[in-house]
């Protein structure tokens, strides 16, 4: 075996229909058998003026052929096997439901929000009719926060082999194969929905079980070992150990662990505005490309970062969950506040380009909430999405301002078209963000504007507030058995334990704390 790249046209590497027999044209080989070629990272380079795509391939004798997927779907029926109890169906949660089937024992994955078809009713409600349903919304229901808020697969985790199985479990659950050589992978969130399903059904298959509309409102202790929780309707449901997989926006978990003195910990997160320009912008400053991208190249995206200075303290500015391509939505989990997220649907089609370009905040920012204790960030968190609220009329409509006058202090006169279904209103968004957040936002911003040049323009514009970058809460355990040091046979998993960062890095995580259980249970 040995490994090449390949330097293609735009239109060479992504239409589909010719992708495969290009690959061994350009190699000088026959698709007779006698060798085979295998994508290994497709990525676009736009450093020159001329766009082209790397693709870095496997050339593979048919002795070393291995299947493209070394995951099989878990078979053993473990309906009878010991119980565990996970709270959440966030990718942590289904994926540490897989782990646990195939290790022999029994999930019962507990849902408070709707299953994934289900939850399009809810999502409908916030945006057409201002309606939040507190379990069932964009971050409540089966699939977590990501399902229909972008479905980016991209991790910073260097740990390759946990993210190919990943990759590759998504892929045997419906994901289209190019997900495992895209240098950014994406599927999309008119797509992971069936994915979702189909993970599913793999685990009711294997004798898991899946409730949904099932609220934990309390855990059962028996001195200091965790042995089950109650739910919403009084029922216990037991379990030798509970991976409490809720996701970063589970407030009510947060505060229950408080009110039982089980420890917790306060937070860094980041906190700021949703950015919206046109995508055909974006493509212009990325691709050097007038009047359009053409038909091949896939909407660009952006990655920016800087430095402010506030106060004589540096600030990190920076890009977040950018989405091309995409749409702006509506992440509140409880009435009364607003909060927003991107999403792009797996053709990134929309006219427009969001991000979340935000601000790292600490516990210096929220000393005036220390009487909640570990819990400062998290009503300093709760106190801005309400006044964003407030400010913009008390509806879903969000708090907006155009960009150009963000950054010089001006209410706009009017606003842009924008993906944001709720409607937004004209406000000046200082009434909403701290003073800090406000200042190293319009340093960021400046900053931005030379170096994508263009993108400082008062065609395009900000909606507050980007709030969910991460949980504001830290549940600590063991780094090597992953169990809570407090709490025995509790395991704090995935984005709301504070322990990943995504769709990918949540699985891996939920893998990690499903074995972490059964060592527990075994020894």
């Amino acid at each position: 075996m040995r490994t090449v790249e390949l330097v293609l046209k735009p239109e060479e590497a992504f239409d589909e229909e010719i992708f495969n027999a290009l690959l061994y044209n350009r190699l000088g080989l026959k698709q007779d058998g006698s060798a085979f070629v295998r994508p290994v990272k497709r990525s676009i380079d736009a450093r020159s003026k001329n766009v082209v795509v790397r693709i870095q391939c496997e050339i593979v004798r048919p002795d070393e052929v291995t299947p493209l997927l070394s995951y099989e779907k878990p078979f053993k029926n473990v309906a009878t096997g010991n119980p565990v109890v996970v709270i959440g169906s966030g990718p942590a949660g289904l994926f540490a439901a897989l782990r646990l089937i195939e290790l022999g024992f029994k999930p019962i994955v507990l849902e408070r929000g709707n299953d994934v078809q289900a939850r399009r009713r809810d999502l409908a409600a916030i945006n057409k009719d201002h309606i939040v349903n507190p379990d069932s919304n964009y971050c409540f229901g089966e699939g977590g926060a990501g399902t229909y808020s972008d479905g980016k697969l991209y991790t910073r985790s260097k740990k390759r082999g946990d993210v190919r199985r990943i990759l590759e479990i998504l892929v045997a659950h419906g994901a289209t194969g190019d997900i495992l050589f895209d240098a950014h992978p994406h599927i999309g969130t008119n797509k992971l929905p069936r994915v979702v399903t189909a993970l599913r059904q793999s685990i009711l298959n294997a004798g898991g079980e899946i409730h949904f509309n099932t609220k934990v409102i309390d855990l059962i202790l028996e001195r200091d070992v965790i042995t089950g929780v109650v739910i919403h309707n009084g029922a216990k449901v037991s379990g030798e150990a509970v991976v409490l997989a809720t996701g970063h926006s589970a407030r009510d978990i947060f505060q229950l662990l408080h009110d039982k003195k089980i420890m917790i910990e306060t937070k860094a997160f980041a906190l700021g505005v949703r950015v919206e320009h046109q995508q055909n912008l974006i493509d212009q400053v990325q691709y050097h490309c007038f009047p359009d991208r053409g038909d091949y190249l896939p909407a660009s995206s952006y990655a920016l970062v800087h430095q402010a200075s506030v106060n004589g303290n540096e600030r990190g500015v920076f890009s977040f969950c950018m989405c091309p391509g995409g749409f702006i939505v509506p992440a509140a989990t409880a009435p009364g506040e607003i909060v927003v997220n991107g999403m792009s649907p797996s053709r990134r089609d929309s006219k427009f380009a969001n991000s979340g370009i935000v601000v790292a905040v600490d516990h210096k920012d929220f000393a005036n909430f220390n009487r909640h204790g570990p819990l400062s960030g998290l009503y300093f968190q709760a106190s801005i999405e309400q006044k964003a609220w407030h400010v913009a009329g008390g509806t879903q409509a969000a708090p907006a301002q155009r960009l150009v006058d963000f950054v010089e202090g001006k209410v706009s006169s009017g606003l842009l078209e924008t993906s944001y279904q709720p409607g937004l209103t004209s406000v000046d968004l200082k009434e909403v963000l701290p003073p800090i957040i406000i200042n190293a936002l319009k340093q960021g911003f400046r900053n931005f504007g030379i170096k994508m040049k263009g993108y400082l323009t008062n065609e395009a514009q900000v909606v507050g507030v980007e709030s969910r970058t991460s949980s504001p809460v830290k549940i600590p355990r063991d780094t090597v058995s992953l169990e809570h040091p407090q709490i025995k046979r509790l395991f704090p998993c995935g984005e709301g334990a504070g322990y990943a960062g995504g769709i990918v890095s949540a699985a891996i995580d939920g893998e990690r704390c499903a074995e972490a259980v059964v060592q527990k249970i075994k020894a």
